[in-house]
């Protein structure tokens, strides 16, 4: 699943400047979804209204244990993300499909701590969704800290990265019939030079086979 490598992770060194190409996705590609893996689900709050992708953006995050975070955008902030062990993404075996559900600035300094408190708890709870469990550190209902990471956005395959994210995130999930998984993941991010956002994305895992590029 999913982050399954990030526990007690955080910024590593700083990723090549040519981006990967993960199953032929990457900047200027067409990702072509199965739309059942979303409409098979019932009572499900993701949904698209359409089963392409456009990338546009790509993200690189590398991990303390090595291991890679590869996340593929589109213009409005879809995100397809992929973990590997190697830099070029070749063994990647996890993949999520995520879409953005809200996106604030907090008010003041509490307001950011409340939220970075809020990801440390065991249970989500967001306007509009169900409550969803913590799926890092998973069967321990102790407060845990968030995952800290950088991310390095491109714009350009071959060029450098245009922006660096610091970024604090905690993913969680709920069962969703017949036999699927809801997840959600917390975020409080900052650019460089940039204000901090809290974002909320709601996604679901996807199989090797419902996408292709």
């Amino acid at each position: 699943m999913i982050f399954n490598r990030l526990f007690g992770g955080g910024g590593g060194e700083a990723p090549a400047a040519k981006v990967a190409v993960v199953r032929n996705i990457t900047i200027g590609r067409m990702v072509r979804l199965d739309a059942l893996a979303w409409r098979r689900l019932t009572g499900s709050n993701f949904a698209l209204d359409r089963d392409t992708l456009e990338i546009t953006a790509q993200g690189v995050i590398t991990l303390d244990d090595g291991s890679h975070v590869h996340r593929f955008y589109t213009d409005d902030e879809l995100m397809l993300q992929a973990v590997s062990q190697s830099a070029d993404g070749s063994d990647a075996d996890d993949f999520t499909l995520f879409k953005p559900w809200s996106s604030t600035y907090p008010a003041d300094r509490s307001d950011a701590a409340a939220f970075r408190e809020r990801m440390r708890e065991p249970a989500w709870t967001e306007a509009g969704l169900p409550p969803f469990q913590r799926f890092w550190y998973e069967g321990d209902d102790r407060p845990q800290p968030p995952v800290e990471l950088w991310e390095a956005v491109y714009y350009d395959r071959d060029g450098a990265p245009v922006r660096q994210i610091r970024q604090a995130c905690m993913l969680y999930a709920r069962e969703v019939p017949p036999e699927g998984q809801e997840l959600l993941l917390a975020i409080a991010m900052q650019p460089e030079g940039g204000d901090l956002t809290h974002e909320i994305m709601i996604g679901l895992p996807l199989l090797p086979a419902e996408f292709s590029a």
